[in-house]
């Protein structure tokens, strides 16, 4: 009996960082689409977290082809109009506004490097409290 109780604590030790480690926010590349010859990227979000995103915004830095590089913003939301909360265990594609930011001007094929400018997430009206781990 003693055995079976010091077993069973050794294994939530060891779960334990797992555990942790599945309650944040993450989000990996998702599907790029061609959008009148212009490469769209998004990102998928998972809400591993107990809280409700109200709204999450990625600033991907691309570098192209020919050299130039330019900060794509992918948004679960328009920022300013109706937002789409994420809950917890949840998922949603952050997606380039092409109505309100600049297109790349370029194809998919031309997109060589990605990386992370800026994060913005919000929950209740304040930062979230949940780590969010990006895999651009």
């Amino acid at each position: 009996m003693m055995r079976t109780r010091s077993l069973f604590a050794l294994g939530l030790i060891i779960a334990a960082p797992s555990v942790l480690a599945a309650n944040g926010i993450d989000v990996r590349r998702g599907e790029d689409s061609l959008v009148f010859g212009n490469c769209v990227p998004s990102l998928v979000v998972e809400n591993n977290s107990p809280e409700t995103i109200d709204y999450l915004q990625v600033d991907l830095v691309v570098a192209l082809s020919d050299g130039r590089q330019q900060t794509v913003e992918l948004m679960s939301a328009y920022r300013e109009g109706v937002l789409y909360p994420i809950a917890p265990g949840g998922t949603a594609i952050l997606k380039q506004h092409l109505d309100t930011s600049r297109a790349l001007g370029v194809g998919c094929a031309d997109v060589k490097v990605r990386s992370v400018a800026r994060t913005i997430c919000e929950a209740r009206g304040k930062a979230c409290s949940s780590s969010v781990s990006i895999q651009p």
